[in-house]
């Protein structure tokens, strides 16, 4: 199990901008098919562009029948910090490592459900469906996206479980995400002559005011959901994470442009949510301020109930394995279940790791609590499966 780990962290499978998608898919079929597991391989619809490699889905599965319940993971990760944190660190029950925690190590615990199932012949009543994606960093595109818009996304399906790094709590809803980058234009000009010139931060500086009389009336809607001890519980609209424009400091700047990331409570509508925003963009427009954007990233909240079956035989299975119930929380960030949400299929994330060391430079998972997961996927599938 940790050998497997450390080959698949040592992968630098960086997204943005989607690199060793092919490497690391063949070591994963290479683990399943030596298991005696059936794999598909799955290249989806050519969607590369600056610098990504062809995207490859792997399709596994186990057991027989209709009724599937699908294990779902990514094997993409956020880009290193440095490029020590694609050479794996072991140090006693910890990895060390890009990737590590979000969510390679959910993935090896996934693998490693099934081939427990699989040695110890557990009569199942359907089968488990193993789906592996690249691109789920950054938005789904050419992975589970890809997939759900060609059918092949959650068929079958009675429930869905994610390995993404919860911290010991089950995420079962998320906020939906609309990303953009609003580009603001203006006219060149020497400072001196600035008179001839139309300055685009000035501009860029009135939208911002727009939005945020937005985000003020956003930011006063509160969700129901258990939301972690230090998470916000107000919907959320930021300006700025990422910002730019102009030559130097004695030209008028004839281009600025700035990043807005909006992350909308399950309680809210994505869509409408969305046409608020681009509302006051359009709005900006009319009153004569130049400017376009481009979506970065869209998703749309989803939430699933406490007391579905499926949550509750994963909290079944959790507390046998660790002692302890787990409690049910929103996510502060899109999640891929809300694809098979979509679907009608209940879904809940539940994975070795803490979000707090997720995608940072000292990233780590402990092999313990892998081991744990492994076990916990393993008797929800033989509950909400069994005969």
């Amino acid at each position: 199990m940790a050998a497997l780990l450390v080959e698949l962290v040592a992968m630098p499978t960086e997204n943005p901008p989607g690199r060793n998608y092919r490497a690391c898919a063949d070591a994963l079929e290479k683990r399943l098919r030596e298991s005696g597991i059936e794999c598909e391989r799955v290249e989806t619809a050519d969607l590369k562009k600056d610098g990504a490699e062809s995207s490859v889905c792997l399709l596994a599965g186990y057991g027989r029948g209709e009724p599937t319940l699908y294990f779902h993971g990514h094997y993409d990760v956020v880009p290193a910090q440095t490029p020590e944190q694609f050479r794996p660190l072991r140090k006693e029950h910890f990895v060390f490592g890009r990737g590590s925690c979000d969510m390679k190590g959910g993935i090896v615990a996934m693998l490693y459900a099934i081939l427990a199932l699989k040695e110890t012949a557990a009569e199942l009543n359907g089968r488990i469906g193993l789906t592996l994606v690249p691109n789920e960093e950054t938005g789904g595109e050419g992975g589970s996206a890809w997939l759900a818009a060609q059918g092949r996304l959650g068929c079958s399906g009675i429930g869905m479980l994610l390995a993404e790094p919860t911290s010991g709590v089950v995420w079962n809803a998320n906020r939906g995400a609309i990303s953009l980058r609003v580009r603001v234009h203006g006219k060149s000009a020497h400072v001196g002559l600035q008179h001839l010139g139309e300055n685009a931060f000035e501009r860029m500086h009135r939208v911002v005011g727009q939005l945020q009389e937005l985000k003020r009336e956003v930011e006063q809607r509160v969700t129901n959901f258990n939301v972690g001890a230090d998470q916000a519980r107000n919907s959320i609209l930021m300006l700025g994470g990422q910002s730019g424009g102009g030559r130097n400091f004695n030209v008028v700047p004839e281009e600025c442009w700035f990043t807005i990331d909006r992350r909308i409570n399950p309680e809210e509508d994505s869509r409408e949510e969305g046409s608020k925003l681009i509302a006051v963009l359009e709005s900006c427009k009319r009153k004569g301020i130049p400017l376009e954007w481009e979506t970065l990233q869209e998703g749309r909240s989803s939430a699933c109930r406490e007391d579905d079956a499926l949550g509750k035989a994963l909290a079944r299975s959790a507390r046998a394995v660790t002692g302890e119930a787990p409690r049910f929380e929103l996510c502060p960030g899109l999640l891929e279940i809300r694809f098979y949400i979509a679907l009608a299929v209940p879904a809940y994330a539940y994975g070795p790791g803490l979000l707090s060391v997720a995608h940072g430079p000292n990233e780590y998972v402990d092999l313990r609590k892998v081991i744990d997961c492994a076990a916990i996927y393993a008797l929800t599938a033989m509950d909400v499966l069994r005969r």
